[in-house]
């Protein structure tokens, strides 16, 4: 979170978000709730831009691949155009819905 600019804009497959908190409140219970590790596949960028690809391995899914596209500002990434796939993630919160019910 130190490289994130307060008025961070987040644009994931769930929306738009703007504003550090509002990127903790989404990112941070996949890091410490389902992330196991994760394996840098590539990262490209400049002074301004980096896309990174990597891949992670999580409780729901062995392979979970995403990428990231930051603009960076003064130090800060002002700007993430983040894409994964959200159908494992999706089908995990169902089996846990689930298995509450019973």
């Amino acid at each position: 979170m130190t490289y994130i600019a307060d008025d961070v804009v987040l644009d994931a497959p769930a929306g738009r978000l703007t504003g550090i908190q509002a990127y903790r409140e989404f990112l941070g219970p996949f890091a410490e709730q389902f992330l196991i590790r994760a394996e840098m596949v590539a990262a490209f960028g400049d002074d301004s831009t980096a896309l990174l690809m990597y891949d992670t391995e999580t409780i729901p899914a062995k392979s979970a691949p995403a990428a990231e596209c930051v603009t960076v500002r003064k130090g800060k990434i002002v700007y993430n155009r983040f894409i994964f796939d959200r159908l494992p993630f999706d089908q995990f919160q169902r089996r846990q819905a689930g298995d509450c019910l019973r």
